[in-house]
């Protein structure tokens, strides 16, 4: 039976045969009465080997969503398969919001939450940061519940999938907001690295790509939430804003982005970069990521930026962002204030696996981290110099699934697993 891939095509799973369930009651039933190696799988948009099993998948795509609102504690409550933008559209009618979203909308709650995934902001935590409790199911089929502050809960939410089936999950909500998206052309590069984090905390979230080669940074995307912060104006700090004929990112279709130009409009249709009911981003790509402490954040660009004449031909773009410090054990912002630094590749597997480690190296003294769910070439050692509570958690995984369902080649490969 085949399986299929990730959403690019960048991994075939191998996995014996997929379940997909339709209640939490079915991935319980799974559990407890079969044997053998389980993981959970989601929307499909990892890069790598991460959701991949040799025994069963388990898909929790289509149990309901069934959100439910806490108004005093403002939180929601929400079936982990649910897509970001689906659950954003149902909160924004409540008069509710979350605090961020990554730059695509079509990615589930559970598989994003499971590896670290993020919007941008040097005030906001990644998505997993507003995770205030969840629901999984382990090996051997009992529903259990952590909630925040909860011995141990904080290395649950970036948990890899390595513990159980997450099935519902709670997160942090607050009233509904509207923000207006402005894209700027031709930072200088001096702008930016004099102030990395006066540049990047410009806004309530904030983007810059680059192609690395060029004299300047390409554009800088400025979403600022109304009633807070500066209006922005038509120059800043020597850009200017773009004319609308340059809308647009590299290998996208401009009618697959999200509205720009200073229009106000909702949060959830200004914060992710792809629109929901449009096909998500490029698709024909390799992405890899790596996280560094902001304060770090210009030192490790100029280390990157010397291998620009190599990059710049196989690189489609990459992005910058920032992330708030936070507890989560096996976050990428674990303890640091971080940028994020995102190649999106062209569809050349040869000339990516030659460049990644080279990249790596570069990053090495600054203690990247890499994200779980893209392609890297990081080994065992270097992941656990990177994240200090890694040995933590995994003896915490070991005991919460001691009988090693949720393990797979890449979680033990990795030191993530025992």
């Amino acid at each position: 039976m085949s399986i299929g891939a990730t959403w690019a095509g960048t991994h075939t799973f191998g996995a014996k045969d997929i379940i997909e369930a339709t209640s939490i009651a079915q991935v319980e039933d799974v559990l407890g009465s079969t044997t053998g190696p389980v993981r959970a799988l989601g929307t499909r948009h990892s890069f790598n080997d991460l959701a991949d099993t040799a025994g069963t998948l388990i898909t929790v795509t289509g149990i309901p969503a069934d959100p439910v609102i806490d108004e005093h504690a403002r939180t929601v409550t929400v079936g982990a398969g649910v897509r970001y933008g689906v659950l954003a559209a149902w909160l924004h009618e409540r008069g509710w919001a979350l605090h961020n979203m990554g730059s695509l909308p079509h990615i589930s709650v559970g598989g994003a939450i499971a590896t670290g995934t993020h919007g941008s902001g040097v005030t906001h935590g990644c998505l997993s940061d507003a995770v205030a409790g969840l629901a999984y199911v382990g090996s051997r089929g009992a529903l259990r519940t952590m909630e925040r502050g909860q011995d141990g809960f904080d290395a649950l939410p970036v948990g890899l999938g390595a513990y159980g089936v997450v099935v519902r999950v709670t997160l942090d909500i607050q009233p509904t907001y509207a923000v207006r998206q402005d894209v700027y052309r031709g930072l200088p590069w001096t702008a930016l690295l004099d102030d990395l984090p006066g540049v990047m905390g410009a806004g309530y979230s904030v983007s810059a790509f680059t192609t690395w080669d060029e004299d300047t940074v390409q554009q800088v995307w400025r979403k600022t939430r109304i009633g807070t912060g500066d209006t922005p104006g038509p120059q800043w700090l020597g850009s200017r804003l773009e004319n609308p004929e340059e809308s647009g990112l590299v290998g996208a279709d401009p009618a697959q982005l999200t509205v720009r130009g200073g229009v106000e409009g909702p949060w959830l249709e200004r914060l992710p970069h792809f629109r929901l009911d449009h096909t998500p981003s490029n698709g024909d790509e390799i992405q890899t990521e790596y996280f560094v402490a902001l304060e770090d954040g210009a030192d490790a660009l100029l280390a990157v930026r010397a291998m620009a004449a190599d990059i710049a031909p196989h690189l489609l773009v990459t992005e910058l962002r920032t992330l708030a410090a936070d507890r989560l054990w096996l976050s990428g912002a674990f303890g640091r204030d971080t940028l994020a630094i995102h190649f999106t590749w062209r569809n050349r597997p040869a000339e990516v696996a030659a460049l990644t480690p080279r990249i790596e190296e570069a990053l090495a003294p600054f203690g990247a981290r890499p994200h779980w769910g893209k392609v890297h070439t990081m080994t065992a050692d270097a992941v656990a110099a990177a994240h200090p509570q890694l040995a933590q958690a995994r003896l915490l995984f070991d005991a919460l699934d001691v009988d090693g369902r949720f393990a797979n080649a890449h979680l033990r490969r990795l030191g993530i697993r025992s």
